[in-house]
């Protein structure tokens, strides 16, 4: 667009402007308002109805507590040392256990010098001393005693809950492991929506239960405390875009803190409905008076723009003819000077024959392969003129020629240059071709060079020792080329770059980023596709599709 053609947008939008202002702003105050009560409503509603979650499930996590030390106090004052030092006795009081809560993963008796004296459960340590352990001087210490979450010598996150009991003068405790899986339910069956979260950490902001979002069981976490003063502290922070609400509360027996999070958008979906039905009328009243503005003033400004656009038209077409004028120019320069050294090259290889020819050099093998290398260095050469001739024939703009091509024949002549790099890299070139494929009529040097890039580029992607698979076949009133190899295939991130100029994945140096694009480009001159498809880990294919006859292009 035009500087003036922006003026004129920017008069418009002016008027339309003032006269949205005038006729929308009582209603877009009144929309505010009402906004600002609903949220101010419902923030409320919803931090009323976190602190009565975050309690309610404290206040069930202590029972849960609760009840597991009361369960362990009565085993141990209703049985004495010796009973429950009995494997057989330890395992029977254990199966009932078991059978009543569910929440135990194994039993043990620890004598006052720390030695497991009896063992039920999974794990081997019947034998273990814990007299080093800081859990048991607690518990020896306090008569009751929860632990955090430790790996321990069961080399597995767990927790515990110990019972000392003084029987006369011997002193021993009842050690009890809690079934993880079952208490990270019972914390983790509170979480609200889909960004909701409830986890347990201890004094030093590691996990006790895992969490959601941030991390497995003993990761650290961000900074949850209680202020003494309250019962159940509410905190606000940004995770990203969305402001989110954490309730913490502090356990009873424990140094450990419950945390509660939620995503007040997600709670205040109601607010968000009536939101949008609000401001879907604002809009629609908008829409409207923004049209009547739109149709006084579009006549007014209709035949100045429309004169604008023309003598941008005409403006953006000089531009491009000069852009093509110089790209002619420069192609046509590099042709030349490449064909000045292919005519040197030519004669050098037509000397070298005539010498082959005259016998001077003998009948030994290597004058045999020295002839092979002249014919290589005159195809080559013819193929290079090709190619300049191509350039000379950008720059005079030239459209594909148009001739019967047998696409087997030309691939399999194609793949007659590669044969000497794929046998140096230990690679397999296989053809699987349709033997009643039709002729094409196309341009057989535009094509064969777009095939030949894709072969080199499946070597390429492959390395050493692969398979480069041809194939042919028709579908419908199209015939396909595919080009599959064995290397390691395409990123699914990148199948939508690769025909993009530029674009490449090999090290710097190594490529321009250039060879796709232009296949892609040349399959469209010629009226065709290209496609890729590479399943992960199985090597990439490419397709090209070509129509039967000209007229379909």
């Amino acid at each position: 667009m035009t500087r003036l053609n922006k003026k004129y947008s920017t008069l418009r939008l002016k008027l339309m402007g003032v006269t949205l202002c005038f006729a929308l702003l009582p209603l877009a105050a009144l929309g505010h308002f009402i906004h600002a009560q609903f949220s101010s409503t419902l923030q409320e509603k919803t931090t009323g109805n976190l602190r009565l979650v975050v309690g309610n499930k404290r206040d069930t996590i202590d029972m849960f507590l609760n009840e597991r030390i009361s369960q362990l106090k009565n085993l141990a004052y209703s049985h004495d040392f010796r009973t429950m030092s009995d494997p057989g006795q330890l395992a029977r009081i254990f199966e009932t256990i078991q059978s009543n809560s569910g929440s135990f993963i194994d039993l043990g008796i620890i004598d006052s010098a720390g030695q497991h004296t009896a063992y039920v459960g999974p794990y081997a340590l019947h034998k273990i001393n814990y007299a080093r352990e800081p859990w048991f001087h607690k518990v020896m210490l306090k008569g009751v005693f929860i632990s955090d979450v430790f790996m321990g010598f069961r080399n597995f996150p767990h927790f515990i809950i110990a019972v000392r009991r003084q029987q006369g003068e011997r002193c021993w405790v009842l050690r009890a492991t809690i079934d993880s899986d079952v208490f990270t339910r019972l914390v983790r069956n509170v979480q609200v929506g889909r960004k909701g979260d409830a986890f347990l950490v201890n004094a030093s902001q590691i996990l006790q239960t895992p969490s959601r979002f941030a991390g497995p069981v003993l990761s650290r976490t961000s900074q949850f405390t209680v202020d003494p003063k309250q019962e159940i502290a509410i905190m606000h922070w940004k995770d990203g875009n969305d402001s989110m609400l954490a309730g913490v509360a502090a356990l009873e027996h424990t140094n450990w803190r419950l945390v509660v999070t939620l995503s007040p958008t997600e709670e205040m979906s109601p607010l968000v409905k009536t939101q949008s039905i609000t401001f879907g009328l604002i809009g629609l009243g908008m829409i409207m008076i923004l049209g009547a503005s739109y149709l006084t003033t579009g006549s007014l400004l209709q035949k100045l723009t429309q004169a604008e656009e023309e003598k941008a038209r005409m403006d953006a077409t000089v531009i491009q003819a000069n852009k093509m004028a110089s790209l002619g120019k420069l192609a046509t320069g590099v042709a030349h000077e490449i064909n000045n050294p292919l005519t040197i090259i030519r004669e050098g290889a037509g000397w070298i024959r005539d010498i082959i020819t005259d016998g001077e050099l003998g009948d030994s093998p290597a004058v045999d392969e020295l002839a092979e290398a002249v014919d290589d260095i005159d195809r080559h050469v013819e193929r290079a003129r090709t190619v300049t001739h191509r350039m000379l024939g950008f720059a005079r703009r030239m459209e594909p020629v148009q001739e019967d091509v047998d696409i087997n024949g030309l691939i399999r002549q194609t793949a007659g240059f590669l044969e000497n790099e794929a046998r140096l890299r230990n690679m397999e070139i296989v053809f699987d071709f349709d033997p009643t494929l039709p002729g094409v009529t196309t341009d057989a040097n535009q094509l064969q060079q777009a095939v030949l890039n894709l072969m080199e580029n499946a070597i390429d992607a492959m390395g050493n020792n692969g398979v480069l698979t041809v194939a042919t076949g028709t579908s419908g009133n199209t015939i396909r080329i595919s080009v599959s190899d064995t290397g390691p295939g395409i990123a699914q991130e990148n199948l939508n770059k690769v025909f993009d100029p530029f674009f490449t994945t090999k090290p710097v140096g190594e490529g321009t980023g250039l060879g796709l694009s232009i296949i892609y480009s040349t399959m469209q001159r010629l009226g065709g596709k290209i496609s890729v498809s590479s399943p992960s880990g199985q090597g990439a294919t490419f397709t090209i599709t070509l129509p039967l006859h000209p007229e379909q292009q």
